[in-house]
C-alpha cells in the first residue's frame, strides 16, 4: 500500500489530509472514476480503516475521524504517515436480524424502508449496528419501525417516505 507524509490540516470542524497528486493520480485511477466517493483502505498508527476520498470545495481529501487520529497518535497540525489504496469492496451495513423480523411482520414498514434512499437505509443500519445491548437494540427497532409507520414520536425525524400524487415526498 503507498505511503506518503502529510500534515493534518482543518477544514471547517473537520481534521483532513490532502492526497500528493501522483498518488491522487494513481487512485483515480485503480477506481476508474473522477467524481463521487472513492473507497479507499487507509494504514494510519498500524491500524487499517475503511474510508473515502471526497471532492469538496475543488479538492480532493481524506478525512480523519477520531478513532484515525488516535490510532495514528496525531492531531490537527501534526505530521502522519498515511497509507491509501484503492478499496473495491462495497460498503454494506448488515441488516441486524431484529429488524429483519419486525419489517417481516409490518409489510408497510417494509415497504417504506425499501423506499429511502440507500444512503437512509445505510444510516438506519449503521445506529441500530452501534446498540451495545439487547435492550438498547429492541428500542431502536421499535422506533424504527414507528417512523417507517409514520407513527413515531415527536422531535425525531420521519424516516417513512409518503407517496403523493404518484411522487415520492419525503417526510418533514
Amino acid at each position: 500500500m503507498p505511503a506518503f507524509r502529510a500534515t493534518i490540516a482543518l477544514l471547517d470542524i473537520n481534521p483532513y489530509v490532502a492526497l500528493p497528486p501522483p498518488h491522487l493520480k494513481r487512485l483515480l485511477q485503480a477506481a476508474g472514476k473522477d467524481t463521487g466517493p472513492i473507497p479507499v483502505s487507509v494504514q494510519l498508527g498500524g491500524v487499517t480503516f475503511r474510508q473515502n476520498v471526497v471532492k469538496y470545495r475543488g479538492a480532493w481529501r481524506l478525512y480523519l475521524n477520531g478513532p484515525m487520529r488516535k490510532a495514528a497518535g496525531k492531531d490537527v497540525g501534526a505530521r502522519v504517515l498515511v497509507a491509501v489504496d484503492y478499496d473495491p469492496v462495497p460498503r454494506r451495513e448488515p441488516m441486524p436480524p431484529l429488524l429483519r423480523r419486525a419489517l417481516s411482520r409490518a409489510p408497510r414498514a417494509r415497504t417504506a424502508f425499501r423506499d429511502l434512499a440507500p444512503s437512509r437505509q445505510k444510516e438506519i443500519l449503521r445506529y441500530l449496528n452501534t446498540a451495545k445491548t439487547a435492550a438498547t437494540l429492541e428500542r431502536n427497532v421499535a422506533k424504527v419501525v414507528a417512523h417507517l409507520l409514520g407513527e413515531g414520536p415527536p422531535g425525531l425525524v420521519v424516516l417513512a417516505t409518503r407517496r403523493r400524487a404518484g411522487k415520492k415526498v419525503r417526510g418533514r
